[in-house]
């Protein structure tokens, strides 16, 4: 059996994990992790067979049943993360038609999954079915993107047109715009659901005065697509007092598409 703690998975959340701390997007014990892993690349690391404990989830996801995912604990700091993997991070296996969860490595301290578990296991349903590709779910507290839903309409079209304008790149990352919640209390099935049903139609999903959820085939691709967001939310913080002289216009944005055969979501453009 390999040494788990160099397993690739692994390897790459403990560097995410701190990249997004160091970023200052995970203050505290605040944001979450969950990255869908394939059964057979678990088992080169762990038995299978070896249950350390069963968790009660709170919720049902049939469609998950059997599935194994990595994910952050509970009240857990991401600064730690690299010094004490084991104690922070856990691998799961989903059974009872998702109402359980199944240890079978981590939270040595007797911890649990992050208390935002339900969300991202019904993000990951949603995302499943719109692209199986999509493995990772990530929620942080970037502080640009947070302020602009104190100064911004939080209208979809509004905000992902605001963003699209505020780097080239906008709308090449994230054709399908960034969808928005009004504030609901977190750590709840509600916001979980609401925030699964946004997931159908884009990867980024703001919770107005509180932070943001994305979702990626990879720990790489999903970070970078926070990071963007952040980076023109930031942009439009700096000259949101200001009048603005220039933008990037509907048909730049037109030639944008054509240029990266990309499409941006359907009606946000003139």
């Amino acid at each position: 059996m390999k040494d788990i703690l160099t397993a690739p998975f692994i390897v790459e959340m403990i560097r995410t994990a701190t990249n997004m701390y160091d970023h200052g997007w995970d203050e505290r014990n605040g944001g979450n992790i969950s990255l869908l892993l394939d059964e057979a690349e678990v088992g080169e690391y762990l038995a299978l067979d070896t249950v350390l404990r069963t968790i009660s989830t709170g919720f049902s996801a049939p469609e998950l049943n059997g599935k194994y995912f990595l994910v952050t604990g509970t009240g857990k700091y991401f600064k730690n993360v690299q010094y004490a993997p084991e104690v922070n991070l856990g691998i799961v296996r989903l059974t009872n038609g998702g109402e359980s969860a199944e240890l079978l490595w981590g939270f040595t301290d007797g911890g649990r999954f992050t208390s935002e578990f339900p969300a991202h296991m019904m993000s990951h349903v949603a995302r499943l079915k719109v692209d199986g590709e999509n493995k990772v779910v990530m929620h942080c507290h970037p502080g640009n993107l947070l302020a602009m839903t104190y100064v911004h309409t939080l209208d979809e079209r509004e905000f992902t047109r605001t963003l699209w304008q505020m780097c080239t790149e906008c709308i090449v990352v994230f054709p399908d715009g960034v969808n928005v919640l009004p504030w609901m209390l977190c750590g709840t099935n509600e916001i979980g659901e609401a925030t699964a049903k946004k997931m159908e139609t884009a990867r980024l999903v703001v919770w107005a005065q509180h932070g943001i959820y994305g979702a990626g085939k990879d720990l790489d691709e999903t970070f970078g697509l926070i990071e963007t967001a952040e980076k023109a939310a930031e942009i439009f913080m700096k000259i949101a007092h200001l009048p603005r002289v220039n933008t990037i216009t509907d048909e730049q944005m037109h030639q944008l598409e054509k240029r990266f055969g990309v499409k941006g979501r359907e009606g946000y453009l003139k």
